[in-house]
């Protein structure tokens, strides 16, 4: 068995990034929970305490983390994951000729009171316990941090100390928030919203600070908000002295998204976990066969790519393009699906993109829940075998009727029932005959892939 890359005799081991806050178990259990379900916490904590029952040198295996949660290496790779994307583990291979070992670096949970100070994992939270809980965990957790009343005349880092380099501004923001131990997110950048600031004449500087930079980042990914989205955000957000007030932004950016989206919640979901074919044969050095070539092609190109490489390079139709839209949107097929189904139909249909024949098909595999083009390959060969031997059923259901209805007392040759056999043999030629075109057309695509990709 191979899940992902892990082996269940491939070892591990476990470190500790940092100190434990003190109300740690509090945060996995109230606020991290709702997020990543109680096998991820359950995996963090087992971890967390295998750190004494470590030996130097002397690695656990997987099937020992197996055994003690008493779940599958599949689900241990899922929550795995879980924690690596929600920001409390990060994971470092090591291959050598004798053992393949996995480092688990356990990151700290935030504490409570910083967890709400993370607008993302704060705003998550939020979204899948509801305002009621959301308020009541708040209120709990944070009833110790109420400011003392009057006005805070604190000094600033810039207004006490000065640099050797007097003209760089060191620190924007010493009021900043917790340093980020939260999910890693992919960069952006800002250059569009300098710009834009530039142009209004807001200085960028006082907006874009790095807490600032990270949130806007945080609420851009957590919404699926465009860059202009974000533009109207920042500028509804922004007080007279031209700084960016979170919560308001926060709201903002929520109600861009319940205007645009009115039909969908936010909800962490994890992923399909696809195992790529390419991993799994690196893994037993095995050449990968021709099929499994075309499914790794269409597992990493889009419907629109596809269907210009089957046109030599050519721009796709507007046509077509509009009525694979149309199908994905209303059926709900990830791309490599879709792309199995135009390659399926396309081969049907002489290289014709029947819409009727799509959205028969798409219904039919959109009930079926396939999400990776391996299952829409396999479901379709199925399919397609299931038609076959039901022709068969068919075809000798009407011949058994057919000898009924011309039955006599007559004695028959032995040539005659000789004749008779044939058709048997060659409905199998003309099965064989189907394998081989089978391949020869996945052949054909193979080669078109490659001359596309060498004209492009």
């Amino acid at each position: 068995m191979n899940i992902g890359k892990i082996l269940p005799v491939d070892g591990y081991s476990v470190v500790l990034q940092g100190n434990l806050p003190l109300d740690y178990a509090k945060s996995l259990t109230h606020l991290y929970q709702p997020l990543i379900g109680m096998k991820a916490v359950m995996l963090y904590q087992t971890l967390l305490h295998e750190i004494d029952l470590q030996q130097e040198n002397d690695f656990q295996t997987h099937h020992t983390l197996m055994n003690y949660l008493n779940i599958s290496l599949v689900e241990i790779y899922e929550e795995r994951l879980k924690l690596e994307g929600i920001g409390l583990l990060k994971t470092f291979e090591d291959v050598n000729e004798h053992q393949t070992v996995y480092h688990y670096v356990l990151r700290n949970p935030f504490s409570p009171s910083n967890f709400f100070k993370d607008a993302m994992l704060s705003q998550l939270l939020y979204h899948h316990i509801g305002n009621d809980k959301f308020t009541l965990l708040k209120s709990h957790y944070l009833k110790n941090e109420k400011q003392p009343g009057g006005r805070n005349i604190t000094t600033s880092f810039n207004d006490v100390f000065e640099t050797v380099h007097s003209d760089i501004n060191v620190m924007q923001n010493i009021n900043h928030l917790p340093d980020h131990n939260g999910p890693q997110l992919a960069s952006v950048d800002f250059t569009w919203m300098e710009q834009i600031l530039k142009s209004r004449m807001i200085p960028y500087k006082r907006v874009l600070t790095t807490d600032n930079k990270r949130i806007i980042n945080q609420m851009m990914q957590l919404y699926g908000l465009t860059e202009y989205d974000i533009e109207k955000c920042v500028l509804w957000a922004l007080t007279d002295e031209n700084k960016l007030d979170i919560e308001e932004f926060k709201e903002a950016c929520h109600d861009i998204f319940k205007t645009s989206r009115s039909d969908t919640t936010v909800q962490l979901e994890s992923k399909k976990l696809v195992q790529t074919i390419d991993e799994q044969k690196i893994r037993v050095n095995k050449p990968l066969t021709k099929e499994e070539q075309l499914i790794t092609h269409l597992e990493s190109i889009s419907p629109k790519q596809l269907l210009e490489d089957l046109s030599s390079g050519n721009h796709a139709s507007e046509q077509d393009l509009k009525v694979i839209r149309e199908i994905m949107t209303t059926q709900g097929l990830p791309s490599p699906v879709m792309n199995v189904l135009i390659h399926y139909v396309l081969l049907q249909t002489n290289m014709k993109l029947s819409k009727a024949y799509l959205e028969k098909i798409a219904s039919h595999w959109s009930r079926a829940n396939l999400k990776t083009a391996q299952e829409a390959m396999e479901f379709a060969k199925k399919e397609r075998e299931r038609f076959r031997i039901s022709m068969e059923k068919k075809q000798q259901k009407n011949n058994v009727n057919y000898k009924k209805r011309n039955t006599t007392s007559e004695v028959i040759p032995d040539w005659f029932k000789e004749r008779k056999q044939k058709p048997n043999v060659a409905q199998n030629e003309n099965n064989n005959m189907d394998l081989e075109r089978e391949k020869e057309e996945i052949q054909a695509l193979l080669s078109q892939y490659a001359n596309s990709s060498k004209n492009n």
